[in-house]
């Protein structure tokens, strides 16, 4: 940012302020420098860019609330993605059958709605997981339900879709504390049976409804600013299959791909050849008993096959992951697993000029399509479960988000076993049919002579405000944020200082280590205390603060490791110290504050769970953390202005309770009222 001087200097230094800088599409930490020079501050207001994209990473969904007419719906947003299917936006009632969903199903657009009396259901002609930008416009008006959909840059080129909802209901709904979910949806959260995507991979942005915009950062865990997007490399296949254009094969072939499964049995790989040829010929690739094999030849006629047994007598069907490498000569047929176990047969001259492919499989077969294969061999065709990755044929890595069709497979994951779907509703709910708002019964008024003293202390006069700078951790046990440094500025002498709020006893401010933490500098919350630990490779040492700063207020707090001293201070004062071994920290680029993820080990550190508490103003020597643009976020939410004991509910959530003594009582609307057991 500015200009370094050199030996021809063409322009002045900026002044002024810069904002929201981006490379690639990948968001850019202002504070995250490597060096500066001359006065580089903060700006009293940062622009916000009209253009700001956000990347889900399927793991999680951005939470918006807005105030909708019953009447109409108006939503506008851009996309990109290469996985043919996602869940774009999900908007229902949670007293009510009504909903509305858009998604993407084998790269189509699908629009759904319930007002209350039946499902419209709108389906794109076009594939839209192309890898560049879309803009959806939905307009409903009562029944009637407007679609369009065409290429951000290109207007020319719309596709659009119109229809009415079937019955009489013409309104959708919904209670304005309803949650509206972007990009996903939570695994506890349930959805109509229409809905088919839980989860979306892949960007957004200008995301408008009823002429709103919304930041997708402020209330999302598994979103992060920018937009860079992945191919495709990786399918779990549940029983199912995925079918891709089938790649051309020269005179010598070889295929690459690595699988990981507990079933002892199933199809890894299944090609083709046309149904016009004279004579059809196969290849299939699939497990025997824990054992890699490959059968290629003449459908119905002689064939060759090879088998690769793991010499320990064992399987290879352990959930380890495996590596396959076949290759095709034209007078040979060889397997080989892990790069080490390899098997070859001879075959006869041509044997893979007559296998021209005109079908592959990846995973299993389609029904009926499993009578092209042996019969030994056709009861594996739809029986494997597991993961297969990183397909390469004749030297290219393969796209699966180009797949022709799959059914039971999941693109763009690696699961053995497969993930339980949230609830879905029945569409014979237990609700009554969703009634048009001119025809609700009016609750008669309560008048306040009749309420007992104290009756109206419950409710909270106004809604609960959020402070903009601050970021609220502990929502689960590894809630976390990441940045990126540059190891070298902490290697002579590392200075943290940020403020927290917390009423908890433990948790994890911030680390810096290298991977097997024999280097780190930990912050952490021990016994209401501030605690810093810090090993150089040469034994640690730690000192904590010497008062408690869990009680709900706002506290300064610093840690400092400096010439082999390790310091912590409170609120400005005097510092406490401890002496330390050692001359230069080497750590890894990777800072993370609030907690850690749940594959990332916390032996040596002894800080297991996440920091229960807000916050912010986060120096790390000197140089300000961005908040809103870490690396990477994990359920990190919105901080209250005013802290109190107790738990808010927004109307997109639940509490459940174990263990609690007493009798619990449920009436509808209200919730689970508690009632103490008699002394």
């Amino acid at each position: 940012m500015g200009w370094r001087k050199s030996r021809v200097e063409l322009l002045p230094s900026l002044q002024g302020c810069v904002g929201e800088v981006s490379l690639n599409e990948r968001n850019v930490g202002l504070w995250s420098y490597e060096s500066r020079e001359g006065q580089c501050g903060g700006c009293f207001s940062s622009p916000q860019a009209e253009e700001t994209s956000f990347h889900f990473d399927g793991s999680g969904f951005s939470l918006v609330q807005k105030s909708l007419r019953a009447t109409s719906t108006s939503i506008v947003l851009l996309f990109k993605t290469l996985s043919p299917g996602g869940l774009l936006l999900y908007l229902a009632s949670n007293n009510t059958r009504d909903f509305l969903s858009m998604e993407l199903v084998e790269g189509r657009v699908r629009l759904t709605f319930d007002l209350g009396s039946g499902a419209l259901i709108l389906t794109s002609k076009r594939k839209y997981n192309t890898g560049v930008w879309y803009k959806i416009t939905l307009q409903r008006s009562k029944r009637k339900g407007y679609l369009s959909i065409m290429a951000a840059d290109q207007s020319s080129n719309k596709e659009v879709l119109e229809a009415e909802s079937p019955g009489t209901a013409s309104d959708l709904n919904r209670s304005d504390l309803d949650p509206i979910y972007i990009g996903g949806l939570p695994a506890s959260r349930p959805i109509r049976r229409q809905v088919v995507s839980r989860s979306y991979v892949g960007c957004m942005r200008n995301v408008e409804i009823a002429r709103s915009n919304f930041d997708l950062l402020r209330d999302a865990f598994g979103v992060r600013k920018g937009c860079v997007l992945e191919a495709v490399r990786s399918v779990s296949v549940f029983g199912g299959f995925v079918q891709i254009a089938p790649p051309s094969l020269g005179q010598e072939a070889e295929l690459l791909f690595s699988f990981s499964t507990n079933n002892q049995s199933g199809v890894l790989l299944a090609v083709f050849s046309g149904e016009r040829a004279h004579r059809q010929h196969f290849l299939s690739v699939h497990l025997v008993s824990g054992a890699v094999e490959a059968e290629l030849g003449e459908m119905g006629g002689a064939t060759r096959r090879v088998a690769v047994v793991k010499p320990d007598g064992g399987s290879f069907s352990d959930g380890t992951k495996r590596s396959v490498i076949v290759t095709i000569h034209r007078k040979s047929l060889s397997v080989q697993v892990d790069e080490k176990h390899l098997k070859s047969v001879s075959l006869s001259p041509g044997g893979l000029s007559r296998l021209s492919p005109a079908s592959f499989f990846i995973g299993g077969l389609p029904q009926g399509e499993e009578s092209r294969l042996p019969i030994k061999l056709q009861a594996l065709s739809r029986s494997f479960r597991g993961c297969i990755q990183h397909l390469v044929v004749g030297g290219e890595l393969v796209d699966l988000s180009g797949a022709v069709r799959y059914e039971g497979a999941e693109l763009d994951s690696c699961q053995l076993e497969e993930k339980l779907g949230g609830a879905v509703l029945p569409d014979d709910q237990d609700v009554e049919p969703t009634p048009d708002s001119a025809h609700l019964p009016v609750t008669p008024p309560t008048h306040l002579s009749a309420l007992k003293p104290g009756a109206l202390t419950c409710m909270s006069e106004a809604e609960p405000t959020f402070l903009p700078a601050a970021v609220q951790f502990g929502s689960s046990k590894h809630s976390h944020m990441t940045f990126i440094i540059s190891p070298n500025t902490v290697k002579r002498s590392v200075s943290v200082r940020l403020s927290v709020r917390s009423r908890a006893r433990d948790g994890l401010l911030l680390l810096v280590s290298e991977s097997k933490q024999t280097d780190y500098v930990v912050l952490k919350l021990r016994a209401g205390r501030l605690m810093m630990s810090v090993d150089l490779g040469r034994g640690p040492a730690s000192i904590t603060s010497k008062g408690p700063i869990n009680d709900g207020e706002w506290h300064t707090v610093s840690g400092e490791v400096r010439r082999r001293a390790v310091s912590v201070s409170v609120d400005g004062s005097g510092p406490v110290s401890v002496s330390l071994r050692g001359n230069q920290l080497d750590v890894g680029r990777r800072l993370y504050l609030g907690g850690l993820p749940h594959t990332h080990s916390s032996r040596r550190i002894n800080a297991s769970s996440s920091f229960p508490g807000c916050v912010r103003s986060v120096r790390l020597n000197g140089a300000m953390l961005d908040l809103t643009a870490p690396a990477s976020s994990h359920e990190v939410t919105s901080c209250f202005t005013n802290d109190q004991t107790g738990s808010y509910f927004n109307g997109s959530g639940y509490a459940t309770m174990s263990g609690v003594p007493g009798e619990q009582r449920r009436r509808p609307g209200v919730g689970a009222l508690l009632r103490p057991p008699a002394v």
